[in-house]
């Protein structure tokens, strides 16, 4: 059983990473079920849900269990479940083997809690940089902001079998935050999907000038992915900024890039098409765990600048596949980009590079390794009780 606090038809890096895990899963020959926040739905079908009619659907080729939720304050888009029994009732229907907890925090921590009262083995994924969107969005904390997120995350976590961090840096953040029973589990790639192949000489023409070099952000439009550290690199000469993706700051974005092209969301075949049109890509935030877009560009062939911070750390590699610049330059962005907009054949090399180094990390190699930590838990707690 898979309880995610974000899941289709939502977009963003938790959605994607378990709607890959679960097909996976599927595909070896495993029975997931997915318990996620619901969406949007009218309001006689909501008033039963939050009766307690748990709408379930099985459109993904496995069950959905959606419990009630509400939109996030000033983040309509985020949606947060309510507390209530629905991960509990869902334990108790299924009985799964092994509870996947997808980067827990409200839902997350009632799974852990119903996963440990039923002696299941959870395996709790990390994958949201909560401390930083604590100092981002509640500012009027102060410091006390980040520590009651770690404070939390170290309840919800220490009742996992597996803490899995997506990156180095964040494997030793959680140590240092006294997180128990850490391991590193990357994320996958689709590198079929995003490929160079798909590259559309129509499309660019349509995004930019002739002769321009597009340069693409593909993400969440929300403080703490600091687009706005982009704007220098939308007015260097001969460079076109395209930006995919939508969110609370897409207005005040427009105004403060207006020579930037905004296409809003995109995904699939379309989304391809796009990653494989750019030239280079390019991501400003400092607080990515991972850095999944950046896989995705990687895998399209092209060369990738980013943050010196958190999980770009182990997907750039300077000087070979792309650049890493200090997080709070703007000015950094803007060399890097330039050096490769004058540069073709270093952009070439560095996609080529990338694109190589994409093909290591399929979905399929990491989920086998996800499979593998399944098992160890299941192993691991058939001992003495883990809780301390």
């Amino acid at each position: 059983m898979i309880v995610t606090e974000s899941f289709a038809p939502q977009l963003n890096g938790v959605a994607h990473s378990v709607l890959r895990t679960a097909e996976h899963l599927v595909a070896r020959g495993h029975t997931p079920v997915v318990v996620a926040p619901a969406v949007r739905a009218p309001a006689a079908r909501a008033a039963r849900r939050h009766a307690g009619d748990l709408r379930r659907d099985r459109a993904y080729g496995y069950e959905v269990v959606r419990v009630p939720s509400v939109p996030l304050p000033g983040y309509p888009e985020v949606r947060v479940a309510l507390p209530g029994r629905g991960v509990a009732d869902a334990i108790e229907q299924h009985r799964p083997h092994v509870v996947h907890l997808a980067s827990p925090f409200a839902l997350g921590a009632v799974g852990a809690a119903a996963a440990d009262r039923a002696g299941i083995p959870s395996v709790a994924v990390y994958q949201t940089d909560l401390a930083a969107y604590a100092r981002t969005y509640l500012p009027a904390l102060g410091a006390a902001g980040p520590r009651l997120a770690w404070w939390r995350l170290r309840r919800v976590h220490s009742l996992a079998a597996r803490t899995l961090a997506p990156s180095r840096a964040s494997l030793r953040a959680l140590l240092a935050h006294g997180i128990p029973r850490v391991h590193l589990w990357p994320r996958g790639v689709d590198c079929a999907r995003f490929h160079p192949r798909h590259r559309d000489e129509t499309l660019r023409r349509r995004l930019g000038r002739p002769g321009d070099v597009l340069v693409g952000y593909v993400g969440r439009l929300a403080p703490e992915k600091h687009v706005d550290r982009l704007a220098e690199v939308s007015r260097i000469p001969g460079v076109r900024l395209v930006v995919v993706g939508d969110g609370p700051c897409r207005a005040r974005l427009e105004a403060a890039l207006p020579d930037a092209v905004f296409l809003g969301l995109r995904s699939g075949h379309e989304l391809a098409r796009l990653y494989a049109s750019f030239d280079a890509f390019v991501h400003a935030g400092p607080f990515e765990t991972f850095g999944q877009t950046l896989q995705e560009a990687m895998a399209s062939g092209l060369p990738v600048v980013a943050p010196a911070a958190g999980g770009p750390l182990d997907l750039v590699r300077p000087g070979h596949t792309g650049f890493l610049v200090p997080p709070g330059a703007a000015d950094g962005f803007r060399e890097a980009v330039e050096r490769l907009a004058r540069d073709d054949e270093l952009r070439a090399a560095f996609g080529r590079a990338g694109r190589a180094s994409a093909t290591q990390r399929s979905w399929e190699t990491v989920g086998d390794r996800l499979v593998e930590h399944y098992r160890l838990a299941l192993t691991e707690t058939a001992g003495p009780p883990l809780r301390r």
